[in-house]
């Protein structure tokens, strides 16, 4: 996945993934260095995943349900130079990873399609609610220009309600977890800390879930601008938990929304945050403050 937000790997080095750097990730309290491959491509920081074409390559019409609560497939193809993509280069297990979420950030889905012999990705699909999704493709294309994020919207029919933003907050449970987050986002750069609990006890068995023992998605809220990243290290070197670290420097300031996706007990789990990020008094706002509504 790829870089379109600058975040610092813990311990060194650049990761990113605003756009998606799928590197491997890494625990609190492992020394290793970053991988070569994951650092930074600073050509590629202004798209933030928002443009359905790059280095020639384009995510193509979405088809999917057109209402609400009505089963289907979403289907895409994704064209480069050749034509029609069909051979890729995996990034942590997968060929493809799809991200999407309705324009409040009210909804967050991340799932991985099948691809058909003609390059056509599906995957079936209902949508539980009308209104308007950005939909995320992330990838590899094989012998092409390395990791991309490419992206388009999808509406769906019918009464829109946008949800406020959730408020600011630390903490967030999540099917009987309570994930505790730590340090601060900032254009500067600093630390964001994960610690996972279940019942009052901290959580010291997470599973590999895509090669890694987390992976963190953030959406700026007044456009979706988008950024996965991973913790720095290796499954199987690092401790398992409690604690999952991640340095992050984000490209403006303003509201964003942070999903954490981690595995435990043989299923997968995403704990929510909404957290500020903080701008130098030099630099300017970003565009479109949740403060005047969605």
């Amino acid at each position: 996945m790829n870089d379109r937000l600058k975040f610092a790997a813990f311990g060194g080095g650049l990761v990113v993934l605003f756009g998606a750097a799928l590197g491997i990730g890494a625990l609190v309290g492992d020394p290793s260095p970053a991988p070569e491959h994951d650092t930074i491509r600073t050509e590629a920081i202004d798209s933030l995943g928002l443009s359905d074409s790059e280095s020639g390559y384009t995510l193509g019409e979405i088809t999917a349900p057109a209402a609400a609560n009505q089963p289907g497939a979403l289907t895409f193809r994704i064209t480069g130079p050749n034509g029609t993509v069909t051979a890729y280069d995996k990034q942590h297990e997968k060929d493809l990873h799809l991200i999407v979420a309705r324009s409040d950030a009210s909804q967050f889905r991340h799932v991985h399609p099948t691809m058909a012999a003609d390059g056509t990705w599906s995957i079936d699909w209902k949508w539980n609610e009308p209104g308007t999704y950005r939909v995320f493709a992330d990838f590899a294309p094989s012998g092409g220009s390395g990791d991309l994020t490419l992206s388009r919207t999808f509406t769906v029919a019918g009464n829109t309600v946008d949800r406020p933003l959730p408020p600011a907050s630390r903490t967030a449970e999540v099917d009987g977890y309570r994930v505790t987050l730590t340090g601060d986002l900032s254009t500067a750069g600093g630390e964001l800390k994960f610690t996972v609990a279940r019942n009052g006890k901290p959580v010291t068995d997470l599973q590999p879930y895509l090669g890694a023992y987390a992976h963190l998605v953030a959406l700026r809220a007044d456009d979706l601008a988008y950024l996965h990243v991973h913790p720095q290290g290796e499954v199987g070197r690092t401790p398992p938990g409690p604690e999952v670290a991640f340095h992050a420097e984000a490209p403006t300031g303003g509201e964003y929304r942070l999903y954490l996706d981690f595995s435990h007990n043989n299923a997968v789990h995403t704990a929510e945050f909404t957290i500020a990020a903080n701008a130098p008094a030099t630099d300017a706002p970003a565009p479109g403050g949740h403060g005047g509504g969605h």
